[in-house]
């Protein structure tokens, strides 16, 4: 009766990984009970989601080819396009959120388009906004309800907001990677998504982990931009930078659990070093009290069916 902060399934978005196929399950080795997904299991997987509660997915692609302009990403039948269709007429009651980058696109792994030279290679920020835009689009196009710009590119959410509006989706809200950190804690998801760069690292272009007030100002220029919802990425182990964003900005505030931190409960659970359930709830629950109102979690489904369990 006294609980200040609750949990919910409401909450939860689940993130899921796409690729071309069928009947096509591919274990993520560093993270137990994720998979690459092919459409049609893509689609069973989201129905287990929604049936557990979970109102909302969120879409990587794992495309079979990639090159140096991303052409994949903003394939009109690319292969988030194609289960952003599929998931619209099979399940029309669920969320379907779509990344936007180009990392997993690229066969350098970058989320932007890079320029190589004598002094070494530069990514260009301009010109990746053109890409991302383009990439927008065409996930709206298809059906998504939420576009997610990822890569951390000055100016891509107004670049993205003037496309979807020129394109006739003044309605499609875009949720920012507005504090995106360079974080070693992304190591699984690169496996997951094959995105690792194939070249030097992503600390150009996100955030430095030392930094809490330039987290404030990205936020703000995001918002600025026209962001209807943000983001923190990393989740616990930004929490005061998480604090900080509702508390500034009172904006709708997703926090994402990401990889690595699933992956660490999942090794210490297997090895029976701690209680799976209790840790993934309590961790989801930390996230609510520093202010998060949307949860994005690998553990979505399991959380769901723990919470109906304790709820009798």
């Amino acid at each position: 009766m006294v609980a200040e902060t609750r949990l919910s399934a409401d909450q939860f978005v689940l993130p899921l990984f796409v690729r071309a196929g069928r009947k096509l399950r591919q274990p993520v080795k560093s993270m137990p009970g994720v998979f690459q997904l092919s459409p049609d299991e893509l689609l069973a997987e989201a129905r287990r989601a929604r049936e557990a509660g979970v109102p909302a997915v969120l879409l990587f692609g794992v495309p079979d080819r990639k090159d140096e302009k991303a052409s994949e990403a903003y394939a009109a039948n690319g292969v988030v396009q194609q289960a952003v269709r599929l998931l619209k007429r099979e399940l029309p009651d669920l969320l379907v959120i779509t990344d936007v980058c180009l990392c997993e696109y690229m066969s350098h792994g970058h989320c932007g388009v890079v320029r190589r030279g004598p002094a070494g290679a530069r990514i260009l920020n301009d010109p990746s906004l053109k890409l991302l835009a383009r990439a927008a689009v065409s996930h709206a196009e298809a059906g998504a309800d939420v576009v997610a710009p990822s890569d951390m590119m000055d100016g891509r959410v107004a670049a993205i907001r003037a496309a979807l509006d020129r394109a006739g989706f003044v309605d499609t809200p875009i949720l920012s990677y507005a504090a995106k950190f360079a974080s070693a804690f992304y190591g699984p998801f690169r496996e997951a998504a094959e995105s690792a760069p194939r070249f030097g690292d992503r600390r150009s272009y996100q955030m430095a982990s030392p930094n809490g007030a330039e987290a404030l100002r990205e936020v703000a220029l995001d918002i600025e931009e026209g962001a209807d919802l943000v983001m923190v990425k990393p989740a616990l182990a930004y929490l005061d930078v998480l604090y900080r964003v509702k508390a500034e900005f009172g904006y709708p505030t997703a926090a994402y659990a990401v990889s690595g931190e699933y992956a660490m409960i999942k090794a210490a659970a297997a090895n029976g070093w701690l209680d799976e359930r209790a840790v993934t709830l309590e961790s989801l629950l930390a996230l609510r009290r520093a202010g998060a109102d949307i949860l994005i979690t690998y553990a979505a489904v399991d959380a769901a069916r723990w919470l109906q369990e304790m709820a009798g």
